[in-house]
């Protein structure tokens, strides 16, 4: 199918920002890391850290890390000289670790500069981590400059209102192109965080509640009466399930913890012991002992499912033990475990009170 993007400014696009804008100012939703509609001076390092936190996660799920990243780092200098087994460990649950890597070395690039964010799209694109959506948004929210947008409810809403049925992800040029349209070059912010609040609230992926949208007029999904089609999404692939162990050894009320490579999945965060299981493959490097069966935790990533098996020691000594710290099994919630290995200590502390 063809795109219908390509199309000359008109009457009604023209006032898409306008109603867009007006919709926002009484319908905005109160987010911590947000300024009031039409006021200036949102703080850099506020935005930024949020638009990282957000990537992958939901408005819900982010809020108490928002909070409790501000109350702990309140600056990006803060930030940039916190430890990155702190940072690492307040991430923790919130997935994508690898965003969390980024943030320390963007945050340490930001306090090289003197502790003050670059104000334009360019120079923002060139700090670690920085991509194009999060170095436009931080460009538009915290600094008024105009920059198209474009998250996944943006991408819903503008494939709607122009009715761009290219399944995704090649239609997503398209999406920009008619973003870029309808972007305004005053309050770009507002907008920015409108045409997201719209997609979250109104715009949904289901079930969109098209009577009480602002922009339901020039809407040519709704006056086709399809808009929940689209975006047209490309068939997703079956995830692989994969297999591996995670050891649960635990000495005088303390439980062996070691310390990811900083690089790969769940780089630099503490975990259980494991057999080396990936995305790639299933577990293959048993730990030399005697060990019981503790129950199968199952965790979902992006590319794959995980079942993973845990081991509970129950020989007082071992062969050998991989280099780690020994952490009290009473304080394991406190040491940032990674979702997946947070379940299997859960299961294992579980375990040994029956």
């Amino acid at each position: 199918m063809q795109a219908r993007a390509q199309l000359p400014l008109n009457s009604q696009t023209s006032k898409t920002a306008g109603k867009l804008l007006a919709w926002y100012d009484v319908n905005a939703r109160r987010l911590p890391w947000r300024i009031a509609p039409g006021k200036s001076g949102a703080d850099p390092y506020k935005v930024w850290l949020s638009e990282v936190m957000l990537q992958q996660t939901t408005v819900a799920a982010v809020g108490p890390y928002f909070e409790k990243f501000t109350a702990r780092w309140p600056t990006v200098s803060d930030l940039a000289a916190a430890d990155d087994a702190d940072v690492m460990a307040a991430w923790a649950g919130l997935g994508y670790y690898a965003r969390a890597r980024n943030l320390l070395a963007c945050a340490r690039a930001v306090a090289a500069m003197g502790g003050t964010f670059p104000d334009t799209e360019a120079a923002l694109r060139a700090l670690p981590g920085l991509g194009e959506y999060t170095a436009a948004a931080v460009a538009a929210i915290a600094f008024g400059r105009r920059a198209v947008v474009v998250d996944a409810n943006v991408e819903r809403v503008v494939a709607r209102l122009f009715a761009i049925d290219e399944p995704l992800p090649a239609g997503r040029p398209a999406i920009r192109t008619a973003a870029a349209m309808i972007t305004p070059d005053a309050r770009a912010g507002d907008f920015a965080q409108a045409m997201m609040d719209l997609g979250a609230t109104i715009c949904t992926s289901r079930a969109p509640r098209c009577m009480l949208c602002p922009l339901r007029e020039g809407c040519r999904a709704q006056a086709e009466g399809s808009p929940e089609r689209l975006p047209v999404k490309a068939a997703k692939k079956p995830k692989p399930t994969r297999q591996g162990r995670a050891y649960w050894i635990e000495r005088d009320g303390k439980v062996l913890l070691v310390q990811r490579p900083g690089r790969g999945m769940l780089g630099g965060m503490r975990a259980l012991p494991d057999d080396g299981w990936s995305a790639r493959g299933d577990g293959a490097k048993a730990l030399g002992g005697q060990w019981l069966p503790g129950g199968v935790v199952r965790h979902s990533f992006t590319h794959f499912d995980l079942e993973l098996q845990l081991m509970l020691c129950t020989s007082p000594e071992l062969d050998s033990l991989p280099p780690g710290e020994w952490w009290p099994v009473d304080g394991i919630e406190a040491a940032g475990l990674p979702t997946v290995f947070a379940k299997a200590a859960r299961l294992a502390v579980a375990e040994r009170k029956t």
